[in-house]
């Protein structure tokens, strides 16, 4: 069943959803992350149908998160390599891996963890953070509208704002 589109909507977090929001994106880019680069390896890497890959990585580079290059003279050797978009995704992968950590496997333990290659140590836990670098928690965060904010959403905010609210 294909999910709702979220292309229209004006958020954000639903557009890095409507390019990455399908579980085996991330699984995907992962992989390209850590340096499994061909289509085999990483139908081999995470036991994905070969249907679903494809499609998977033509909307990947479609998306300008992965580059398709060609490896051999004849072409029949393709690899994929992250973008500077999909080297940005490292943060939500460590994020979600620490999140799923956490209360997926709680105190039995991960079954693995992000480290620092040179000194091996766990990357820090990942907070929110104002500019001067305090500590942020829900209570400290809310939405505001951007630049690109549709008429319609400016008047979302201003009716939240009316009634008290915080957010639309």
């Amino acid at each position: 069943m294909r999910r709702k589109s979220f292309e229209d909507i004006e958020c954000g977090i639903a557009q890095a959803l409507e390019r990455i929001g399908d579980p085996w994106t991330l699984l995907i880019v992962r992989e390209v992350l850590l340096g499994t680069s061909t289509f085999e390896e990483l139908r081999d890497h995470l036991g994905i149908a070969r249907n679903t890959l494809a499609a998977r990585l033509r909307s990947l580079t479609a998306a300008g998160i992965l580059e398709r290059h060609e490896h051999l003279r004849d072409g029949r050797r393709t690899r994929y390599r992250p973008t500077e978009s999909g080297r940005e995704l490292l943060l939500v992968l460590a994020t979600l891996q620490q999140w799923g950590n956490k209360w997926a496997y709680g105190d039995r333990g991960a079954p693995t963890t992000m480290v620092e290659r040179r000194s091996q140590k766990p990357i820090a836990p990942i907070e929110l953070r104002n500019q001067n670098g305090r500590r942020l928690r829900l209570r400290d965060v809310t939405l505001r509208p951007g630049p690109a904010a549709s008429p319609a959403l400016l008047r979302r905010f201003e009716l939240s704002r009316e009634q008290g609210s915080d957010a639309p």
